[in-house]
């Protein structure tokens, strides 16, 4: 079986971006026809630049987080300089969980989390597209290497 791998959603971060730069032409519209003559307000063209930065961190977040499934493991990574990585056997698997806020129904994404034997459930990640698909497929993927679920 080809290995899968699973990454947040891009459509927040398409979403901020968007509403980024919309934010970033209504204050550099607005300085150029009403506020440019104003010596107080000169800032403002470079200071809406500050607005662009909103997506990054979700941009990050989509970028250097990942799971991958292999074989008969589960590789949950993340980390832009130092990386954490947490290996499951699947066989280990007891309980995958979908939560979805209703901001994220409208969107078609949700959170997954992850329960395995002797250990606690923990999110194992936020944000992910067609949700109930990947934790249909986590699971027959554990069942084929021997979980009893």
């Amino acid at each position: 079986m080809e290995d899968l791998t699973i990454r947040p959603t891009a459509k927040f971060v398409m979403l901020r971006a968007i509403l980024a730069v919309l934010v970033f032409l209504a204050v550099e519209i607005a300085w150029y026809t009403q506020w440019r003559d104003n010596a107080n307000l000169q800032f403002v063209p470079f200071a809406a630049l500050v607005v662009l930065l909103w997506p990054l961190p979700g941009a990050l977040r989509r970028m250097f987080t990942k799971i991958t499934i292999s074989g008969d493991r589960l590789h949950y990574q993340t980390g832009l300089v130092s990386k954490t990585t947490r290996t499951i056997q699947l066989s280990k698997l007891q309980d995958v969980t979908v939560a979805q806020s209703f901001g994220q129904r409208m969107f078609g994404v949700g959170d997954l989390s992850i329960e395995t034997a002797g250990a606690s459930s923990w999110e194992a990640m936020r944000d992910l597209d067609n949700p109930q698909a990947l934790a249909e497929e986590i699971l027959n993927r554990a069942h084929q290497h021997g979980t009893a679920l």
